[in-house]
């Protein structure tokens, strides 16, 4: 990993709210889940963070390198219908080798929605993808 992170560095990441990324279609073979209201679903909210804090921590990769995320502590204290335009502001909180972590506040232009922190371990693919594949379970012969 390149040193090009620091602590208080910031990033803004905006995405507006399709209506697929809403509470019915988190899980759309639960009954419960397609009850629920057509707002921005938590799951996606928390996929949210992870890619505005991948999108600022990439530049920082070298050849064979991406990351995991390893940490997500979040709020979700307001409902976001789709179309809105959701702005996530980040700041580097912490630098610990690999281990990169960041505050994070959400707001979709009327009211803010979450807040939190997120971190994320930079790795090596070719040391990732072994260890990956040998928990993969062996398919059976049929």
């Amino acid at each position: 990993m390149l040193p090009l992170l620091k602590i208080g560095d910031r990033h803004r990441f905006t995405y507006r709210v399709p209506a697929d990324k809403t509470v019915p279609h988190l899980y759309p073979e639960s009954p419960d889940w397609q009850a629920m209201p057509g707002v921005f679903a938590t799951g996606y909210m928390v996929g949210l963070i992870e890619w505005a804090c991948l999108d600022h921590l990439k530049p920082c990769f070298e050849e064979g390198e991406g990351s995991l995320g390893v940490l997500v502590e979040t709020s979700h204290d307001a409902a976001t219908p789709p179309g809105l335009l959701v702005t996530v502001d980040l700041e580097v909180d912490k630098v610990e080798g690999r281990r990169i972590g960041w505050t994070v506040v959400l707001h979709d232009g009327i009211d803010p929605i979450g807040r939190g922190r997120h971190e994320r371990m930079v790795v090596r693919w070719d040391r990732f993808l072994p260890k990956l594949a040998a928990k993969t379970p062996i398919k059976a012969c049929v």
